[in-house]
């Protein structure tokens, strides 16, 4: 018996082990564009095991050889491999080998393209092995690009798997599992919640003026099938008077159609021109929009489309301004600029839709770029092209409100006015042209017309979207790229037109000019570097108005240089790191930095720092510790500069800055931040500070719970089982992990984009003698909350024994059944050759036992119960 019930249970575990194994890679369709993941991080901390070594192995990509031999770091007993995801392999070899087309793009990241894929990566943040140069490690290769990989110590080769290449046909391989929800019990989330809440003050002054206190205050919830959002402006913390709603919005978004009402942008314009409030409705025939991945809010235009679009988000700002795009409501900086003699700012190919960026962005704009100053806070204006729909598709857009401002109204609300409306289509005419036609009422009648195509055989891209009126705003974005080492861009907006041109004229050496009507002509060189201990990027340029600028990343072991400057100013940074792993951003690093500013009169700032970070992050990035304290002397004197940021307290992140003297003042200033957040739901717990997420996205709180007394619903004193949560629980047939889930101390939290989910509980994953009362559920998610998915857990009770007639003798082939009336369930076994049965996963109740048909007597399974016992059975004699 006992033989028994370990090879039944080994076979559980051996299918459990199998299904969580299995990685299953969701393809793209075949008539939409490829995803583009801008900007995906990579994790900086290389695998600290000394017995790793250099030799050379195969690299296959499929069952096809595409190196014999590559250097690889990594260890192998002989049998299989150790450690196996932190093994490096050559860049050159994984480009090469995967066929990755690699652009280094103006702001030094490079941007990688495979057919399933568009991902950045930061060179800053690329690995370099003493012997190998620059790497990737094997679970790189599956975060970045969705490779996976496995060592054949047979073929002494790396085995790449790359489930989006067909490459007979150069489509997409249909390799997704049907998910089967037919029959499932299903899990419907709240009609209404309060998911989270979160509040952040901002204090800054200096030694002439007084402190300032701002905020910013947000709460979200879900609500009829769709997500409810609120924030609030508190520009002066300490006058309520002062404090306005900065947006609140309701948001319901399905495959086929979506619903907006309240704050929200225009679908018409492409350059933001106020604050409009409405209802707009959006119905799609033959295509499902972009999902949400990073959640954020949700512009009306990008889901007229098929897949992410590039936004250029642009403004004017004061030379010498500091100008940050962040990601909505967040602290996350996407990038930087320092604004130039031509007073313009603009970020170019800014991803709509990505696993790390919101849809969402604010602008930050610091005077004179000193970070401890009061930042100007500015909604992004942006122009967008829109995106190409399968042939066949369509969508129509209908939208009405009004125009609100704060003239001489400074109430919560403000005033409303103005009525603006309008209705457009767009279609997808054939595999190559989309198209799309519309009217507006915005202060007058205006015509909307967009084209977006894309011939068969020219690398050719056009888009084009136009609003006629007494001033007409046209969008251009065309491009072309004959091969890939040259290409040419032309971009027009309301601000100016640009044309781009780059030559790749080798692997290392880039030259490019572009035009901007609204600035200067242009044109420099890009250099890209690497070596087994080193990385060099360098990028400069010279215009019509003989400014120069460059920029410098230079990487030699534990020292880093980087350089940046223009005609405003420049700033030269040299970090020496003492962590013995200098890939890491984290431990001990001294700083030297110097920066001069030339507008106006020039000055200039010499600093010396110390900097520690932590190992440990947030959720959301930031480190729970990080110090930073340097001296600094320059032509406006001398004094003390610190930073202090720590997220130390779950739900609360503190950060504050002193700087006794900048390069443009004398003044010291100082700023501290605080930002809180709470999730309200399953009662009051520390937030993660990304509550914006749950504006488009939603989730799963899963509980399993021990049910002693089997009536169903946790008790007091009945705790959650969170242990083993990778190998117990799976989602749509992939592995828990594979969606990032937060595991908490009495539940497991897994953000995700709605729709219905099937979740499965493996046994293998369960502790000794419980199991789940149901196995499989259909889970409904909605933007706005985590759908509670409470999972008893029932002991499991075994009995087994011999089956004997009247004579004593064990009785072959006899069927034994366990029988609950109530339920109506029933469990059986059949006597082996001894004549012994086997019942295992009986739960507590009463049941009736029959050998054969005919009754043999009764059980009762109790929480008090043995969860194995023996009981030998008697055959009821035959009358």
């Amino acid at each position: 018996m006992q033989f028994r019930l370990l090879t039944s249970r080994g076979k559980s575990l051996l299918a459990a082990i199998a299904l969580i194994c299995q990685i299953t890679i969701a393809p793209a369709k075949a008539d939409i564009p490829a995803i583009s993941n801008p900007q995906t991080p990579i994790s900086t901390q290389l695998a600290q095991n000394s017995e790793f070594k250099v030799f050379p192995v195969g690299l296959n990509v499929g069952n096809r050889n595409v190196n014999p031999s590559v250097l690889v770091r990594g260890q192998e007993d002989g049998s299989e491999a150790i450690d196996f995801a932190n093994w490096l392999l050559p860049y050159d070899a994984v480009i090469q080998g995967l066929k990755l087309n690699i652009t280094t793009l103006p702001d030094g990241q490079l941007e990688v393209r495979s057919p399933g894929v568009v991902t950045r990566i930061d060179p800053k943040k690329l690995r370099t092995d003493p012997e190998l140069g620059l790497v990737f490690t094997i679970q790189d290769l599956q975060t970045l690009f969705g490779v996976t990989a496995k060592f054949d110590i047979n073929e002494y080769a790396i085995v790449l798997d790359v489930p989006v290449l067909d490459q007979s046909s150069g489509k997409l391989a249909e390799t997704e599992t049907p998910i089967q929800l037919e029959g499932l019990p299903h899990i419907a989330p709240q009609k209404f919640s309060v998911a989270a809440i979160e509040q952040k003050v901002n204090a800054s002054g200096s030694a002439t003026r007084s402190t300032n206190y701002r905020g910013d205050f947000l709460a979200v919830g879900s609500a009829f099938g769709g997500s409810w959002f609120i924030r609030t402006d508190q520009p002066n913390l300490q006058n309520p008077q002062t404090w306005n709603i900065a947006e609140a919005q309701f948001l319901r978004q399905t495959n086929s159609a979506d619903y907006f009402m309240g704050s929200q942008p225009t679908f018409w314009q492409t350059q933001g021109t106020g604050d409009y409030w409405g209802f707009t409705s959006i119905q799609r025939q033959g295509f499902v929009p972009p999902q949400p991945f990073s959640g954020g809010s949700s512009d009306p235009r990008q889901r007229l489309q098929a897949d992410a679009i590039g936004r250029t988000i642009s403004g004017k700002a004061e030379p010498g301004t500091l100008v940050r795009l962040v990601q909505g409501f967040g602290d996350r900086v996407i990038a930087e600029i320092l604004v130039d003699s031509s007073g313009i700012y603009r970020f170019e190919n800014i991803k709509s839709q990505n696993q790390f960026l919101g849809n969402n962005y604010r602008v930050l704009l610091y005077p004179q770029g000193r970070l401890t100053a009061q930042p100007e806070i500015q909604q992004a204006t942006f122009s967008t092209v829109p995106g190409q729909l399968p042939a066949g598709a369509s969508a129509l857009i209908v939208s009405g409100g009004l125009r609100r401002d704060f003239v001489g109204n400074q109430s919560l609300l403000g005033n409303f006015s103005d009525f603006r409306g309008g209705i457009a289509g767009r279609w997808g005419l054939s595999e190559n042209l989309t198209v799309g036609l519309g009217g507006v009422y915005d202060e007058s009648p205006r015509a909307l017309a967009e084209l977006f195509w894309r011939p068969g055989k020219l690398p050719l891209q056009v888009a084009v979207s136009a609003l006629t009126g007494n001033k007409w705003d046209v969008n251009t974005d065309i491009r072309y790229n004959p091969s890939s080492s040259l290409s040419a861009a032309f971009i027009s907006d309301r601000l100016s037109s640009r044309f781009n041109l780059d030559w790749r004229v080798l692997p290392q050496f880039t030259l490019f000019t572009s035009t901007d009507t609204a600035d200067a002509t242009s044109g420099g060189m890009q250099i890209n570097l690497s070596g087994k201990d080193a990385f060099t990027f360098a990028r400069v340029s010279l215009d019509t108005k003989n400014r120069l600028r460059w920029n410098l990343l230079q990487r030699l072991g534990r020292l880093e240089l980087t350089q940046r400057g223009n005609e405003i100013g420049s700033l030269s940074e040299l970090t020496y790191k003492f962590s013995k792993n200098s890939f890491s951003n984290s431990g001990n690093s001294l700083l030297l930095n110097y920066e001069t500013q030339n507008q106006n009169r020039s000055d200039s700032l010499l600093s010396v720092s110390w900097r520690y970070r932590s190992q440990q992050q947030a959720i959301d990035g930031i480190y729970r510790w990080e110090i930073q304290l340097g001296y600094g002397t320059g032509s406006q004197g001398s004094g003390l500069l610190a930073t202090l940021s720590t997220t130390v307290l779950p739900g609360l992140l503190l950060r504050a800055r002193y700087q006794g003297v900048s390069a443009s003042s004398d003044e010291a200033t100082f700023s501290i931040d605080l930002a809180s957040s709470l999730n309200l739901q399953g009662g009051i717990s520390p937030g993660d500070r990304r509550s914006n997420y749950f504006r488009t996205q939603g989730g799963l709180s899963i509980k399993p719970f021990f049910d002693r007394n089997n009536n169903g619903k946790q008790d007091g004193g009945e705790e959650v089982y969170t242990d083993n949560a990778d190998l117990l629980l799976t989602l749509n047939n992939k592995p828990l992990k594979s969606f990032l889930p937060q595991i908490q101390g009495d539940r497991t939290l897994v953000r995700m984009s709605p729709g219905v989910y099937r979740l499965d509980l493996d046994p293998a994953g369960l502790p000794p003698d419980w199991q789940a009362a149901v196995e499989s559920l259909a889970v409904d998610v909605i933007a706005g909350s985590y759908t509670s998915v409470m999972i008893p857990l029932i002991r499991s009770y075994t009995r087994s024994g011999v089956v004997t007639d009247t004579q004593g003798q064990a009785i072959v082939g006899a069927r034994v059944e366990a029988i609950q009336p109530d339920e109506g369930t029933r469990r059986f076994s059949v006597t082996n050759g001894a004549g012994v049965y086997y019942l295992e996963g009986l739960p507590q109740g009463k049941y009736t036992l029959q050998i054969n048909g005919k009754s043999a007597g009764s059980l009762k399974l109790e929480e008090s119960s043995e969860p194995f016992q023996e009981l030998n059975l008697q055959q009821p004699s035959i009358p």
